[in-house]
């Protein structure tokens, strides 16, 4: 059976789950936001225990990736996301998720050929492209004075 890209997309169309926007869009807001809000509360706490404010930003930074690297490998980011969408991917507990989920899902199959090669398989583009993005940024920066 051989199907053109209109019949294919046609035939995803109608067996894909429609979203209701109305709902998905508040909970997403609303539980990145509330990530964000504890950023911000862990920086006001280190802040308060004499932390200055640059060293303070970073701890919550830091804290905030370890959390989610430990929610990831209970299982629980997954079950957060599931509901929230976009809103724990746009901090940077969504960046360290995709770090650490494949290192759990994959560490069955050994440290170099498991964890070790996969990584960074979701990751990785992202970094890659950051990176060519900021120097291309910064050749332009550069280049224009």
């Amino acid at each position: 059976m051989q199907l053109t890209k209109e019949e294919y997309s046609k035939m995803c169309e109608t067996k894909s789950a429609k979203t209701k926007w109305w709902v998905t869009f508040p909970k997403a807001f609303l539980i990145g936001g509330l990530i964000c809000v504890l950023g911000q509360g862990l920086t006001d706490i280190y802040s308060a225990l004499g932390a200055d404010k640059q060293s303070a930003g970073t701890l919550a930074t830091v804290t905030l990736i370890f959390l989610s690297a430990l929610l990831t490998a209970l299982g629980l980011y997954h079950k957060i996301a599931r509901h929230a969408g976009a809103g724990t991917l746009v901090p940077v507990t969504g960046f360290a998720n995709s770090v650490a989920a494949p290192a759990v899902e994959f560490r069955s199959e050994g440290y170099i050929t498991g964890l070790g090669a996969k990584i960074f398989i979701i990751s990785g583009p992202v970094i890659l492209y950051g990176i060519l993005a900021s120097v291309a940024a910064g050749l332009y920066f550069y280049i224009t004075g």
